[in-house]
C-alpha cells in the first residue's frame, strides 16, 4: 500500500505527544505515532486472526468474552486508578470506579445476547433465511472523555460477532487504554485485538486502509466528516457518534425536590465532558428563579479537586485544548452581558480546573448555547410557552439526546415525541443502558450501538434463499 502521504504527514509534526495528568500537569509519558508499515502489519495479522476467530462457535466466543469481563473486574481497581491519573475523573462518585463497572457490564451484556438466524419469508415455493456474518477487521477510534468504557462499546460487540479489532485510543488517554488492552489480551487469542497509537494522522491512515471493513468512531462532527471521507477509499461501513448539544426542557411547576440530583448529574457527569450530557436547559419564566437557586445550592456542595483524593467527586477538564475552548466560550458570554448565576470554587492547585458555572441572560444565538461546550458550564434559558421551548430545543445541528422533566408523565411524553434526538429521556438525562440501542440524529452521527441492534451493526446480513 502507498505510504507516501502518511510519511509526509508524520514528518510535518512531532512524532511524539506528551500525555499529562490533568489534575497535576505531570508528564505520564510520550505517545508515539505508530508507523504506516506497522499499521499495515497489524491489519495483515488481524485478517489472518479473524478467519480463525470467526470459525469458533458462537458459544465459544461468548465464553471467552465472559472471561474478559472477569479479568476486567479483577483488575478494575488498577485500571480505575489509571483512568483518574490520565483522564482526570475522580475515583469517587460517578467517576473512574463507575467507568470500570460500566466496562464490565458492557462486556457481559453483548456476551449474553443472541442474534440467531431468522426465517424472513416462507411459503410453499421458497424459504429465505437471514444470517448475520462478521464484516472482517474493525477500526475503532476511541475518545478521551470515557477512554475505557467507550473503547469497550466498540471492541466487545465487534468481537462477539466474529470480527477482529484494531483500536486507536485518543492520544490524550493512551496509557490507561493500553493498560486495559493488556488485561483483555491476557484472555483473547493473539491478534484478535490490537492497538495503534498517535495523533489524528494515525487514525486517518487506519480508517482509510483498504482492508478495513468497518469503522466505529466517537468524537467531533469535524473529525466524523473526515472519517466519512476516508471511507470513500474502502467503502467501510460506519458507526459514528459525533457529539451532542443536548437540550433539556423543564415543564412548568416541576417539583424540583424529586429531581435535583438527577438534573445536576445529567448536566455535570464527568465535568460535562460527555456527549450525552445536558448542555442547554430551558425553563419556564415563572420557574426560572427556583431552578437557578436549586441548582446553585446543590452545586455548592459538590467537592472538586484531584480525583485521586476520594473526597472529590468532580475533577479537571481533561486537556488544555478543551480547557481553552471552554474559557473562550465563557469569555464570549461575559463580553455579551450574560449573567453568571453561580460559579463554584476553583481548587487552589495546578491542573485544568474550571468550576461549575451556571449562566443566564442568554438564548439561542449565543455561542454558549449554540456550541457544545463539553465542560462544567450550563446555560439556563427562559421560555414563555412549551411550543417556544420545543422550537428552541430543536434549533441545533446536533441530535444525540434530549430530556423532558415533568411531574405529569403523559404530558412529558407528548413533549418528548416532538424533540429531534436519537434518545429522549424523561426525568433523567444520559441514562444509557447496554440492552437499549443508542445513536444520534442530524449531525450527531448515524448507526446505533448497544443491545441486539448494536450487534447487527457489526455484521453483514446474508440471505440464503431456497427453492422448494
Amino acid at each position: 500500500m502507498e505510504n507516501t502521504s502518511f510519511a509526509k504527514e508524520t514528518a510535518a509534526v512531532n512524532t511524539e505527544f506528551l500525555s499529562l495528568n490533568p489534575s497535576t500537569l505531570e508528564v505520564i509519558g510520550e505517545v508515539e505515532n505508530t508507523s504506516a508499515d506497522e499499521i499495515d502489519r497489524k491489519i495483515k495479522n488481524a485478517k489472518i486472526a479473524q478467519k480463525q476467530w470467526s470459525a469458533r462457535s458462537d458459544a465459544e466466543r461468548k465464553e471467552i468474552l465472559l472471561k474478559v469481563a472477569e479479568a476486567l473486574q479483577q483488575n478494575s481497581k488498577h485500571l480505575a486508578e489509571w483512568i483518574t491519573r490520565e483522564q482526570g475523573k475522580p475515583l469517587s462518585g460517578p467517576g473512574s470506579n463507575f467507568e470500570m463497572q460500566a466496562c464490565v457490564g458492557w462486556t457481559q451484556v453483548p456476551a449474553s445476547l443472541d442474534l440467531p438466524e431468522e426465517v424472513v419469508f416462507e411459503d410453499d415455493t421458497r424459504k429465505d433465511i437471514l444470517y448475520r456474518k462478521p464484516i472482517g477487521v474493525v477500526a475503532a477510534i476511541a475518545p478521551w472523555n470515557w477512554p475505557l468504557m467507550i473503547a469497550i462499546w466498540q471492541i466487545i460487540p465487534s468481537l462477539r460477532m466474529g470480527n477482529t479489532v484494531i483500536l486507536k485510543p485518543s492520544e490524550y488517554t493512551t496509557f490507561s487504554t493500553l493498560e486495559m488492552i493488556k488485561v483483555i489480551n491476557s484472555v483473547l487469542p493473539e491478534n484478535v485485538l490490537q492497538v495503534v497509537t498517535g495523533r489524528g494522522e494515525v487514525g486517518s491512515y487506519l480508517t482509510g486502509h483498504p482492508e478495513i471493513g468497518k469503522v466505529m468512531f466517537t468524537g467531533s462532527i469535524a473529525t466524523g466528516k473526515k472519517v466519512i471521507e476516508a471511507s470513500a477509499k474502502n467503502m467501510a461501513r460506519l458507526t459514528l457518534e459525533c457529539g451532542g448539544n443536548d437540550a433539556g426542557i423543564i415543564l412548568p411547576g416541576l417539583d424540583l425536590s424529586k429531581h435535583i440530583e438527577n438534573l445536576f448529574w445529567g448536566a455535570f457527569l464527568n465535568m460535562g465532558q460527555t456527549c450525552a450530557c445536558l448542555k442547554r436547559l430551558y425553563v419556564h419564566e415563572n420557574d426560572y428563579e427556583n431552578v437557578v437557586k436549586a441548582l446553585s445550592d446543590y452545586s455548592a456542595n459538590i467537592p472538586m479537586g484531584n480525583g485521586a483524593d476520594e473526597n472529590n467527586v468532580l475533577g479537571p477538564i481533561q486537556n488544555k485544548m478543551q480547557f481553552d475552548k471552554i474559557q473562550d466560550l465563557l469569555n464570549d458570554a461575559e463580553n455579551n452581558n450574560a449573567d453568571f448565576l453561580f460559579k463554584g470554587q476553583k481548587p487552589d492547585q495546578d491542573g485544568y480546573f474550571i468550576p461549575i458555572t451556571l449562566i443566564g441572560n442568554v438564548d439561542n444565538g449565543s455561542r454558549i448555547v449554540d456550541e457544545e461546550q463539553f465542560g462544567p458550564v450550563l446555560p439556563i434559558i427562559k421560555y414563555k410557552t412549551l411550543e417556544d421551548a420545543v422550537e428552541k430545543a430543536n434549533d441545533s445541528e446536533n441530535g444525540l439526546g434530549a430530556s423532558v422533566w415533568g411531574d405529569e408523565l403523559e404530558e412529558a411524553q407528548k413533549i418528548a415525541a416532538q424533540l429531534e434526538a436519537g434518545t429522549v429521556w424523561i426525568n433523567q438525562h444520559g441514562a444509557i443502558n447496554p440492552f437499549v440501542p443508542f445513536g444520534g440524529a442530524k449531525k450527531s452521527g448515524y448507526g446505533v450501538e448497544f443491545g441486539v441492534e448494536g450487534l447487527k451493526a457489526v455484521t453483514i446480513p446474508k440471505v440464503i434463499s431456497i427453492k422448494k
